[in-house]
């Protein structure tokens, strides 16, 4: 996505896109960074598959979201990391729910999204934050002349198994801050924030979850606190189960 040559007339056909509920619903779906056939994202949103196929062809043409087939199914995808920081970005702009989880079972779900969860391919909510923060904190990355990774940094990375130079050799932006719509704070974003939530995975640190929720092991607890230099309770998740009742 590109903004040379823009026009008023293309930045309203782009809003439009995503001013419809449904459209909408399909991309924040799909921030899980995995591929959703039409079916799936129509159960998702509670609407017919046809209604959810002349949907997806919209935001297919207009560029943010990619098809794929393997015989006879149809698979989309956001267009790329830019396109889900644009998504997240929105959403972190948006206004709060006008109302509360109203079983157990919603509130246990949101919260499972507001502690871990997938932007695309990097790791947000409360455990993206601390992530991004304790790694200024420790002096892996630096905010002095913009936000960049230090050589105390690359030596950090190489510990966890994250060697540096493919990643800055990468035509990706190497770091970036992607405001967190459930913190609205940053969280880590870029080829950096990618690598690290992909290394999580690979270590057994974390798994994933319902949807875009991601979940850290007993395991991975203490072994992610060494990492950080923070405490094992800073990565509990927050203790907030309240239900509201009609």
């Amino acid at each position: 996505m590109t903004t040379t040559g823009t026009d008023g007339r293309a930045i309203a056909g782009l809003a439009a896109l995503l001013a419809d509920r449904t459209r909408a619903s399909f991309c924040l779906a799909l921030l899980d960074g995995r591929a959703w056939t039409a079916g799936e994202l129509a159960r998702s949103a509670g609407v017919a598959p046809s209604t959810a196929s002349d949907h997806l062809n919209q935001l297919v043409r207009g560029g943010l979201l990619v098809e794929e087939r393997q015989g006879r199914h149809r698979y989309v995808r956001l267009a790329g990391p830019s396109v889900a920081q644009l998504v997240e970005d929105l959403a972190g702009h948006a206004p709060a729910p006008p109302t509360p989880p109203r079983t157990l079972r919603v509130a246990s779900a949101a919260a499972a999204l507001a502690y871990a969860r997938t932007c695309y391919d990097h790791l947000a909510g409360r455990l993206g934050v601390l992530l991004h923060d304790a790694l200024l904190a420790r002096g892996v990355l630096d905010r002095t002349g913009g936000l960049a990774v230090t050589p105390d940094g690359v030596a950090w990375l190489a510990g966890v198994g994250v060697p540096f130079e493919p990643l800055r050799a990468g035509r990706r932006p190497l770091i970036r801050d992607c405001l967190d719509w459930t913190e609205r704070r940053p969280h880590l974003a870029g080829a950096l924030g990618a690598a690290l939530c992909q290394r999580f995975l690979d270590l057994g640190w974390t798994v994933r979850g319902t949807g875009r929720a991601i979940r850290l092991t007993p395991a991975g607890r203490p072994a992610l606190a060494t990492a950080l230099g923070v405490a094992p309770a800073d990565l509990a998740p927050l203790r907030d189960t309240t239900v509201h009742r009609a």
